[in-house]
């Protein structure tokens, strides 16, 4: 009985030894992963600019929210603070869009920028790899009517999530690695 179990529990590592290196990514796919995430993490940065604007109209917002919404995986956060207080609001990702529409300025800029990866991809339990990308946003915001101008910089952190999916093309089952943002953390604002 301690023979046949010794010899199950060595064909069981052994297979998972090969499914396991069938699933590591070689030097150059993960360049190619790490240029599409930073790629998500462009777009959406312009999508928030569109959406953020005064002067883009209600259905084109609509249009880029829907668009802006594709880039996340299911339940992913976005973090929203000021420097007129220390606590930070944490939103569905839509529910973060529209009232990011519904800002009351008449004037909205909204520009990332030193867009970087600070943690390399790690392989998680579940197959998937993880990562963290930050990216500063700079914030202003203007109402003629009061006055009123606000600015600030926040620092913020996405995590990155790539996993390997499957489609079907032409009748053949193709496998592709996939890249999805998750929770967009503040990790500081300033004026």
């Amino acid at each position: 009985m301690k023979n046949k179990f010794i010899l199950f529990l060595g064909l069981f590592l052994s297979a998972s030894l090969a499914v396991m290196a069938q699933d590591n990514i070689s030097p150059a796919r993960k360049q190619a992963i790490d240029s599409l995430a930073l790629e998500k993490v462009k777009d959406l940065s312009k999508y928030i600019a569109i959406i953020g604007s005064k002067e883009t109209q209600f259905s084109e917002a609509n249009r880029v929210m829907d668009r802006a919404e594709e880039l996340f995986a299911p339940g992913a956060e976005m973090g929203v603070s000021s420097i007129n207080t220390k606590e930070i609001a944490y939103y569905k990702v839509r529910r973060y869009f529209e009232r990011l529409m519904a800002l009351n300025y008449d004037r909205v800029n909204i520009t990332w920028y030193d867009i970087q990866y600070i943690s390399d991809l790690e392989r998680q339990p579940d197959g998937r790899y993880v990562g963290v990308i930050t990216i500063y946003q700079r914030f202003e915001g203007t109402s003629i009517e009061t006055g009123m101008n606000y600015r600030d910089t926040t620092k913020k952190d996405i995590t990155i999530y790539v996993e390997k999916k499957q489609t079907q093309i032409a009748g053949r089952t193709i496998e592709f690695w996939d890249v999805m943002l998750g929770d967009v953390r503040v990790t500081e604002t300033s004026a």
